[in-house]
């Protein structure tokens, strides 16, 4: 294995850029922190430029992580125990990180290129929900995420990348109000279906359509607002037994999702033919 190189003094400007980076108020989000084994590797994968991969000086560093840093020309060091205990202090010590520069934000336009469905959170705050949504999405082969009122700045929060796995970079993940997100659909002749208790249809009905979708899926409690629910083509329902008030949004996102995944594979498939 590769002899790395062990940042031991403090002053060293990797140091600094680690405390710059992990600062909770920032006024311009350039560079994030990602944190741990398959979230880096993830990134990489998906194009992500780094520009420093580090390795907890006490624990052996992936040979995978490593060899696909050196294909793509990656610097790595460890960080020695000590001032890995001091960088995070309170935080959960992350073992393996890396700094990384923000791609740019995607558009509704980088949507619209790909074949799948669109899902769209409205008013979906618990970072965790928002981040196994975009990893069922990927998998099934959605288009895109459009996020409104979600609360988040920027689909580099790091809470985000860790709940994600840091597979927020691998997909179009959108922010948007309301009116934006009604008038991407619309425009590009998308038929908006929201997610409500009482639907017109039930969700084994998805798997019947064939045209391209947007699935509006809202709070638990509160569900999508009334401006999506007024430009809906028609509501769609996932049948519970009565003593069950509601699902968890992400779960309700991946079972809708499994109903549209054959008309989503064809899709993504066609789309990487072109």
């Amino acid at each position: 294995m590769t002899e790395l190189d062990t940042i031991t003094d403090a002053s060293d400007p990797a140091v600094q850029r680690i405390i710059d980076v992990t600062k909770h108020s920032r006024a311009s989000v350039k560079t994030t922190l990602i944190e741990d084994t398959e979230p880096l590797m993830e990134c990489i994968r998906a194009g992500v430029q780094f520009l420093e991969v580090y390795g907890s000086s006490t624990t052996p560093f992936d040979p995978e992580l490593l060899e696909l840093c050196r294909q793509r020309e990656i610097p790595v060091r460890l960080v020695d125990v000590s001032i890995v205990n001091r960088l995070f202090k309170a935080e959960r010590k992350a073992k393996t990180f890396g700094i990384a520069r923000v791609p740019r934000p995607a558009g509704l336009s980088d949507i619209a290129e790909r074949g799948g469905d669109v899902v769209v959170l409205d008013g979906v705050k618990i970072v965790g929900n928002i981040g196994a949504i975009v990893r069922t999405s990927l998998a099934l082969g959605v288009a895109g995420i459009v996020l409104v009122d979600s609360d988040l700045t920027t689909v580099a929060d790091r809470r985000l990348l860790r709940a994600s796995r840091g597979y927020v970079f691998s997909l179009p993940v959108v922010l948007a109000d309301r009116e934006e997100a009604a008038g991407f659909l619309k425009d590009n002749g998308i038929a908006l279906l929201v997610l409500d208790a009482d639907g017109d249809l039930g969700v084994k009905d998805l798997g019947d359509r064939a045209d391209r979708l947007a699935l509006v899926f809202g709070s638990e409690k509160g569900g999508p607002s009334g401006s999506f629910r007024d430009n809906a083509a028609a509501s769609v329902s996932i049948p519970m037994i009565s003593s069950t008030e509601s699902l968890n949004v992400s779960v309700s996102v991946g079972i809708a999702l499994h109903e549209r995944s054959a008309r989503n594979f064809t899709a993504r498939r066609g789309a990487e033919q072109a």
